[in-house]
């Protein structure tokens, strides 16, 4: 969500693309010949001896002495010399034709379909990347220089990996015969610049009425929920609200794979583990769920509930862990009530379906729905208040809604989250910890 967008349709036809010339087969080629000497001169003992900064400057050494060596070089010009360093580099150094992409702080996502067919996304805008990898191997040497320090592995006994990596991104790739057309990568990167609530304002994510609502919620201590699609920003929505978290409390967050940057000090991180090479000591977040209630936490925060322990979150939302968090993949509140219902289900307790919808309505009060809209931008779409059971279904009533007024001239869709008109039930209760706003921002607009 930290970026916004004009429009997410690829603007290249694959099909169309012009294959390499002859003139770029033959700098591949003269490229690949060079990493096969560079490979051999360099001294592997002595390279891992070394700090980054000497690693770096010993193997730019060693590339100009190759270049000033080989006679090949000299049929090319100096831009093309420029970049056969900078390709050379990436490959000894880092990820190969991801390193450009890894190094780009405008690009959100890396999707490597195949070998031959790399895509990027900007700004919310999806493109076609013009470098490729050699082959199928050349992919699979840079996953594995990736996911190694990891202590991952990726092959056909287990075709697939989910991986954080220390610089910043997540990693997914899987391999055949799962993927058809070759192993298939996509990074998404995570960024160090956080953004604050003001700064979703500014950017027209959420309102300023319903931000300043947002920031009631969580110092209330209610019980939040933040639904949407993939790539609707809602981890960096939480990180947004986690900021009106008072620093005297203990936060616990429990993630698969860590990507909350919370700006308190006292903050436990858990992470959960994957199964072992033989299929053993995998740490499931409904574990950490379950023990993070033992380590006297004032706010539970999970990245997102997937299945069993939507069960025990809501165990803990109802015995007085107060003001917890959680983001859940769903395309509305209502759907997103009904994921979780069937999520509880999934931890294996045979409980009628009136009984779990009366943990969630006792457990949940807010619910944050963000989605991603034709131009790309992400937007608040709902903010609802769970109000409690009518017989067997949970009563929601929507606060803010958003509406689409029409498209400018550059593309953008021209849209406003707006009260409905109604005033959340749940002010009464932030009154009694002298939590008040004004009710005009929950006046319909036009009754003013």
């Amino acid at each position: 969500m930290a970026n916004t967008a004009r429009d997410s349709r690829v603007p290249m036809n694959p099909e169309r693309r012009p294959g390499p010339s002859a003139d770029e087969e033959a700098y591949e080629q003269l490229k690949l010949r060079l990493h096969h000497r560079l490979i051999s001169d360099l001294d592997p003992s002595r390279m891992a001896q070394m700090d980054k900064d000497t690693l770096a400057k010993a193997v730019e050494e060693a590339i100009n002495v190759l270049l000033q060596a080989s006679p090949e070089t000299s049929l090319i010009n100096r831009n093309q010399r420029a970049r056969l360093l900078k390709e050379l580099k990436d490959e000894i150094l880092g990820f190969g034709p991801l390193q450009p992409l890894l190094d780009d702080p405008t690009v959100s996502e890396i999707m490597v379909n195949s070998a031959k067919e790399i895509y990027v996304e900007r700004e919310g805008v999806i493109s076609r990347y013009d470098r490729t990898f050699r082959d199928d191997a050349h992919i699979m040497q840079v996953i594995e220089r990736i996911i190694a320090p990891l202590g991952r592995r990726l092959d056909e006994s287990s075709p697939m990996v989910d991986a954080r990596a220390p610089g910043g991104y997540r990693l997914n790739a899987v391999i055949p015969p799962l993927a058809l057309k070759g192993p298939t990568v996509t990074v998404r990167k995570f960024f160090d610049d956080r953004f604050g609530i003001e700064d979703l304002v500014r950017i027209g994510t959420i309102s300023q009425e319903a931000a300043t609502l947002m920031r009631l919620v969580v110092l209330g201590r209610l019980n939040l929920i933040i639904s949407g699609g993939t790539g609707t920003g809602k981890t960096t929505f939480l990180n947004a609200l986690s900021a009106f978290i008072p620093a005297t409390e203990r936060i616990i967050t429990i993630e698969n794979p860590a990507e909350l940057r919370l700006k308190q000090d006292h903050v436990v991180r858990l992470e959960t583990r994957p199964p072992s090479i033989d299929g053993r000591n995998e740490v499931t977040q409904r574990a950490l769920v379950v023990n993070a209630l033992r380590m006297r936490p004032d706010r539970i925060i999970v990245g997102e509930v997937r299945a069993g322990e939507a069960f025990d979150m809501l165990q803990a939302m109802n015995t007085g862990h107060d003001g917890s968090i959680t983001t859940v993949h769903a395309n509305s509140p209502r759907d997103a009530l009904s994921r979780i219902e069937n999520m509880v289900m999934m931890a294996g307790f045979d409980l009628p379906i009136r009984a779990i919808r009366e943990q969630v309505a006792s457990a949940v009060q807010v619910i944050i729905q963000l989605s991603r809209l034709r131009d790309g931008s992400r937007r608040v779409t709902h903010v609802t208040e769970v109000s409690g059971m009518e017989g067997q279904t949970i009563t929601l009533q929507d606060v803010f809604v958003g509406q689409q007024t029409g498209v400018n001239e550059d593309g953008r869709i021209i849209y406003n989250l707006v009260p409905t008109g109604i005033r959340p039930t749940f002010m009464d209760r932030l009154a009694q910890y002298g939590l008040t706003m004004n009710i005009a921002s929950f006046a319909r607009v036009g009754a003013r």
